[in-house]
């Protein structure tokens, strides 16, 4: 329930995500309900490439007349910083919380206006890459500030990029072990901790709630973005979440059960605390209106939806999205024969391509024209489409803003993975709810190696993508795509039920409950 005496805030919580769209937007959610539930002050910096997007998503969390609540929440571009990367950590977050603790403004990048400091922060909530960011503002705040861990992804990858394989309980710094290799072989420490998280050697990793998979699953695509970020990021998380004084997740516990279980586990074991509060997306009055604010073709989005719904059906459409970064740029080929197999079975289809690495061509853009049952567009409102009754099938890259948007409206997916946790999202959804299908063949590099759940390879050609596009195609618009639309609807419910509020004697959702909890810390007495 929100505080409704809007006193004055008692406590300052600066939140940071780096530079991609699925790490911030419900970080922003999570901002807003912290506003509405206690006398916080949050200020959150956010990459001037996504300002106003930013500024858009909060506004949805709130109700014409809850003005007074979105004033405790204050978003502050700041630069990226010389690096060219699209999801580097800007050292200007360092910078603008050693002015914060110092009480002085800040200046946000986008407007040029000063920001005050009002109160020095009390508690810090950063992406769980940022291992230089967190080490140096622990120097400057030492213990008088909370540190916490932002982890917007799946729980369960985890134990693959930030744990190690070597045992679910931790224990395992892939930096150190690098950095020893290094020394020992005199090879460059890039090299080498390339080599440890890119793994392909075969090795069976574990999973709590997952069937065992060979380590070169996890990369099913090779996303040269990537090759940099394993090093740069990935090799430090672990180190990262030894210098954090508890985490925050972005995941529904009934999503991943064991994988909470276990990673509670842990925290307990490093006597710091873990806040499991998924899913968090805009449900303000605002939440649909605002969300066309963010994509141009918004309007015409929408009379498409509404026009295939009156021509072909409910559950009839086939929404395409590889979210904000990803795209299948190794092979782009293999997009355009799956594109080429839902047209020659007469699904309609809407193509999102919001990735700055797609590239459509002319060719591909006229057939689809011509096929008049599609619509190409670079951002669309997916929580719009998803929620629409035309939308039977959602083709995405598994990203968990994407997944935990698609289980919320109970649209089931057909996975197309790359990287991080997106090949265990595919995963799990398919072997353990049942509830989507996993396109094999579109996979390159060492995706191309046999799965462990079934020893078979892809044949890695384009005629195999066609045939199994046209083979999955067909079943999820048949009867068996019908029981895992039904298996996906079980598990929307109960999803949405792990934010219910209590009733009566009721304990409430476990995502609110720990909601709570986390709060509580925020103006907690010391």
């Amino acid at each position: 329930m929100a505080d409704t005496t809007l006193s004055a805030p008692k406590s300052h919580l600066v939140a940071f995500a780096y530079e991609a769209w699925g790490h911030v937007r419900p970080l922003i959610v999570l901002c807003a309900r912290i506003a509405k539930a206690g006398p916080v002050l949050t200020t959150v910096l956010t990459p001037l490439s996504l300002y106003e997007r930013t500024k858009t998503e909060l506004a949805r969390n709130f109700a014409p007349g809850e003005q007074a609540y979105l004033s405790r929440v204050r978003i502050v571009a700041v630069q990226r910083g010389q690096h060219n990367d699209v999801m580097i950590i800007p050292a200007s977050f360092v910078s603008a919380w050693r002015d914060l603790v110092d009480g002085k403004a800040i200046t946000c990048a986008h407007t040029g206006q000063p920001i005050p400091a009002i109160l020095p922060p009390k508690a810090a909530l950063i992406d769980c890459f940022a291992y230089e960011s967190v080490r140096q503002i622990r120097d400057v705040s030492g213990d008088s500030a909370k540190i916490y861990g932002w982890i917007p992804s799946a729980l369960s990858t985890l134990f693959y990029y930030m744990f190690g394989p070597e045992s679910l309980g931790g224990g395992v710094s892939m930096h150190d072990k690098a950095e020893a290799e290094a020394r020992r072989t005199g090879r460059a420490y890039e090299d080498v901790a390339g080599e440890l998280l890119m793994r392909g050697r075969g090795e069976v990793v574990r999973v709590p709630g997952l069937p065992p998979m060979y380590d070169y699953e996890y990369h099913p695509q090779h996303f040269p973005i990537f090759d940099g970020l394993n090093t740069s990021y990935l090799a430090r998380t672990y180190d990262t979440m030894l210098l954090f004084d508890g985490a925050v997740v972005a995941t529904p516990e009934c999503y991943e059960r064991e994988a909470v279980a276990a990673a509670r586990t842990f925290f307990a074991d490093i006597h710091k605390p873990v806040y499991v509060l998924g899913p968090l997306q805009a449900s303000g009055a605002q939440a649909a209106q605002l969300e066309r604010a963010h994509a141009p073709q918004a309007q015409e989005v929408e009379a498409f939806l509404d026009k295939t719904l009156k021509e072909s059906g409910e559950r009839s459409l086939l929404y395409i999205s590889f979210g904000s970064i990803f795209w299948p740029m190794k092979a782009p080929e293999q997009l355009w024969a799956f594109l080429d197999a839902a047209m020659e079975l007469g699904i309609p289809f809407l193509l999102s391509h919001a990735s700055p690495f797609a590239v459509i061509p002319d060719s591909v853009r006229e057939k689809v024209h011509e096929y008049g049952k599609a619509l190409v567009a670079p951002w669309v409102p997916q929580q719009l489409v998803l929620n629409h009754p035309v939308t039977g099938w959602f083709v995405t890259h598994g990203g968990h803003n994407s997944v935990l948007e698609a289980l919320s409206a109970g649209v089931p997916q057909i996975f197309w993975p790359f990287e991080a946790d997106q090949p265990l999202n595919a995963v799990r959804l398919t072997e353990h709810f049942s509830a989507a299908y996993e396109l094999l063949e579109v996979r390159t590099g060492l995706g191309l190696k046999p799965l462990c759940r079934n020893g078979k390879a892809p044949a890695g050609t384009l005629d195999a993508v066609r045939a199994e596009a046209r083979d999955v195609l067909v079943r999820a618009f048949g009867e068996e795509g019908k029981g895992k639309r039904a298996n996906a609807l079980q598990l929307r419910d109960a999803v949405r039920a792990e934010w219910e509020e209590p009733v009566g004697e009721g304990e409430g959702g476990a995502s609110w409950r720990d909601f709570r909890a986390f709060v509580a810390t925020l103006w907690a007495e010391e």
